[in-house]
């Protein structure tokens, strides 16, 4: 089976109420997450989940916050010795505008996302200003978007599940690195999300759902099933990662 290593880059950030994280705990802490692309090493294609923002605000500040640097997408490949035109697949947890503004430079890359994403990419709720479709014209136009309707292998080794819990067509990626079964997930969370601290354990809660989601109830229990189908979780939005070269 090939096994793949995971490197977080980070290509942006976002400084807001904690709360969007962690739903019902924690609300007026001002919280920084980074917003990342993950670099799939292995195999014999070159693959990202995600594309992060195409301006990212890079600051003192803000790299202090989250303790890593923050890098435009040409640096973040540079790292790797890649460009934007060297990605063959470009793996969507969704499509708020955070995780896929540099597609359009991916020109020569397939791209995997959930039908019902792409649907909402195009006719979001008012509710959802997340998305804006600017970011996903170019590459649906040239045919290199590869909608998906249910749970795909799409490589050796990568499988995308549908997790529904902050976007109706969020798919968390599961990938099989040397160490185990990693899940990058497909909703917007911490790693406190899947790890609360006592005093929301002791309310009899294992896991808290994400602050921005489809149906509260349904994204808890997707929460709690995605921590207990991996080996290595990955929470999107997860700060420790910032300074971490490689994963696990």
């Amino acid at each position: 089976m090939a096994t793949y290593r995971i490197h977080p880059i980070v290509l942006g950030t976002k400084i807001f109420d904690k709360g969007m994280m962690t739903y019902q705990h924690d609300y007026g802490t001002p919280y920084t997450i980074p917003i990342y692309a993950w670099y799939l090493e292995g195999g014999d294609r070159r693959i990202l989940v995600d594309t992060g923002e195409l301006s990212p605000i890079v600051s003192e500040d803000r790299e202090r916050a989250i303790g890593g640097r923050i890098h435009t997408f040409e640096e973040g490949l540079a790292r790797f010795g890649l460009a934007p035109g060297d990605i063959d697949v470009v793996i969507h947890t969704h499509l708020h505008n955070d995780h896929c503004e540099n597609d359009f430079k991916c020109e020569n890359a397939v791209f995997y996302v959930h039908e019902r994403e792409l649907a909402r990419a195009h006719d979001p709720h008012p509710l959802d200003f997340r998305y804006l479709e600017d970011y996903i014209l170019d590459v649906e136009a040239n045919g290199q978007i590869r909608p998906l309707a249910e749970d795909t292998e799409v490589l050796p080794g990568i499988r995308m599940v549908h997790t529904p819990a902050h976007t109706e067509g969020g798919m968390t990626v599961f990938v099989e690195t040397p160490s185990g079964t990693a899940a990058i997930t497909g909703f917007c969370v911490i790693r406190e999300n899947f790890f609360p601290p006592k005093r929301v354990t002791a309310m009899e809660m294992e896991v808290i759902p994400p602050g921005t989601h489809v149906n509260v109830y349904e994204a808890y229990d997707i929460v709690r099933r995605v921590r207990d189908m991996a080996d290595i979780l990955v929470p999107l939005h997860e700060p420790a990662f910032a300074s971490v070269e490689t994963l696990p």
